[in-house]
């Protein structure tokens, strides 16, 4: 974990000067204390940050994810304060632990798998029901600016129905 923090630290200047927002998604609370904190420190500092929002999923999984966001809605339930049929895709989505950055960006629009893997891995699979996948042959560190283009390229062309027949 301390290679996370020294990466964290060194990135730190570079996303401050680009204008990146940090948001981290997950079960942050299984990471040590001062890794945590660490953490709450890094978004703090990128909070009023606007050119982009960088999300970055520590301890992540979506399975995991959507049981918590399913037993938080249950408890308000059981409790009294939320009727089963109020319950919807909306609040599910709010429960999640990438709400904040779908509520300032909204679902992604493309996600970009490398490795040769043709899987979403237990990422965000609530959140990319309507994402356009594209799946690269090459490791994250080969993935350069010319096939980026090419994605984009090959995303532009796409039509967007989410759900629609046309």
């Amino acid at each position: 974990m301390n290679l996370f923090h020294s990466a964290l630290q060194q990135q730190l200047p570079e996303l401050q000067q680009h204008g990146v927002r940090l948001h981290f998604m997950g079960e942050l609370h299984r990471l040590p204390q001062r890794l945590q904190q660490q953490i709450a420190d890094y978004e703090a500092a990128t909070a009023d940050n606007t050119q982009l929002l960088l999300n970055v999923a520590v301890s992540y999984s979506s399975q995991q994810d959507m049981v918590s966001a399913v037993q938080q809605i249950a408890q308000q339930v059981q409790q009294g304060e939320l009727m089963p049929e109020q319950i919807t895709p909306v609040l599910l989505s709010r429960h999640l632990a990438s709400s904040a950055a779908t509520a300032a960006a909204g679902p992604p629009d493309l996600l970009i798998r490398t490795s040769g893997e043709q899987r979403l891995s237990n990422f965000m699979l609530w959140e990319c029901a309507y994402t356009e996948l594209c799946f690269e042959d090459v490791m994250w560190p080969d993935f350069d600016k010319q096939r980026f283009e090419k994605a984009l390229q090959h995303y532009a062309q796409r039509q967007r129905r989410f759900g629609r027949r046309s």
